[in-house]
């Protein structure tokens, strides 16, 4: 340790060509460090020099490698006053919520990435959430399909019948479902019972402080909770799609058969003459984003939960809507990709 001290200098004055009488004695004494007195026989003449104020700060020594104290004044410390209030400022600042999440969504889908290119991944937390994701969603997603289909049928299949297109209608069918509406609606319906599950139990689960014990216990949260649900969407809505196309196109075909008198033969004989097989191929990859944006998004939204059972039930409802946001998004982006320009599917079913 290095110690700093001050020295006070004591000066003393003397003349030898004066006279002192013997009653008379003269002496110096330090009343105060920065005090200097004069005693003369009965007065006592005090010279005052300024006070400075120090402060005594502790700097690492290069030498040992231990704190050794340090004086340094006061007005030195005080020219930096602007720059210790810019930092104050700096430091009670913090990103917007909608920026922060979406930030964490780009981390957690590099992270996602990365990990299960590295072979990081959790099996079993895997196979049930895509149990979970896929059998347990059947029924819901085919209901959801067959309704949808038949309001779509009731809504154009008479036109085309007006206008004598009976031979029209299979394959104007098999092209909306495949590359539109049978993605889109299970994309819908997965993201409302799924998502909105992801969401809420990540987010429990950051307010609980149960993904510290995982980090304690030297789990990785994204391996065993985020990872496991993204391959699980992106694997199960795939052939949720094709059985909801399935099922709309069945749906469909006997509507407009009981009602408005298209047979089902000539619906689905058009129908395979206008699919091919990149309507179906279009469908799954589709899907697969879908999937991927319903799981990223509900699981980014979850792990950055904040505020008790407040902040789980704003992060779940804005989780489904974000990912509804973002489906819409998407589905343009690809549709314009893959089917892009004029199409003559249909001259085929004329």
């Amino acid at each position: 340790m290095q110690t700093a001290s001050s020295h006070h200098s004591i000066f003393c004055i003397s003349n030898r060509r004066s006279h002192v009488r013997p009653n008379m004695w003269m002496d110096i004494k330090t009343v105060n460090a920065s005090q200097l007195s004069f005693s003369v026989g009965a007065p006592i003449f005090k010279i005052l020099s300024p006070k400075r104020q120090t402060k005594l700060f502790v700097s690492p020594n290069t030498n040992d490698g231990r704190p050794s104290p340090s004086l340094l004044d006061e007005e030195t410390n005080t020219k930096h006053a602007p720059s210790s209030e810019t930092e104050t400022l700096l430091s009670k600042w913090s990103p917007p919520g909608y920026l922060w999440k979406g930030l964490s969504v780009l981390v957690l889908t590099g992270q996602v990435i990365i990990r299960t290119l590295k072979g990081n991944i959790h099996w079993r937390n895997t196979l049930q959430q895509l149990e979970r994701v896929g059998p347990k969603s059947v029924g819901v997603c085919l209901l959801t399909s067959a309704f949808v289909g038949m309001a779509f049928t009731i809504q154009f299949v008479r036109e085309f019948v007006r206008l004598g297109l009976q031979r029209s209608v299979g394959g104007v069918l098999a092209l909306a479902f495949s590359r539109e509406l049978s993605p889109v609606v299970t994309s819908i319906v997965v993201a409302g019972r799924i998502g909105s599950a992801f969401a809420a139990e990540l987010g429990t689960m950051q307010v609980s402080e149960q993904t510290d014990t995982l980090r304690v216990l030297g789990a990785n949260p994204v391996d065993y909770l985020v990872t496991p649900r993204v391959i699980a969407c992106c694997l199960a809505l795939p052939f949720l799609t094709l059985m909801c196309f399935t099922v709309s196109m069945a749906s469909s075909a006997l509507l407009a058969d009981g009602v408005f008198g298209v047979s089902i033969n000539m619906i689905f004989y058009s129908a395979r003459k206008v699919l091919g097989s990149w309507d179906l191929i279009s469908a799954m990859i589709k899907s697969q984003v879908f999937g991927a944006i319903i799981s990223i998004v509900s699981c980014a939204w979850g792990v950055t939960t904040s505020g008790g059972a407040k902040g789980v039930g704003e992060s779940t409802t804005s989780a489904v809507v974000i990912s509804l946001v973002g489906i819409f998004i998407a589905d343009f982006v690809l549709s314009y990709c893959f089917f892009q320009g004029v199409g003559d599917s249909l001259k085929n079913s004329m």
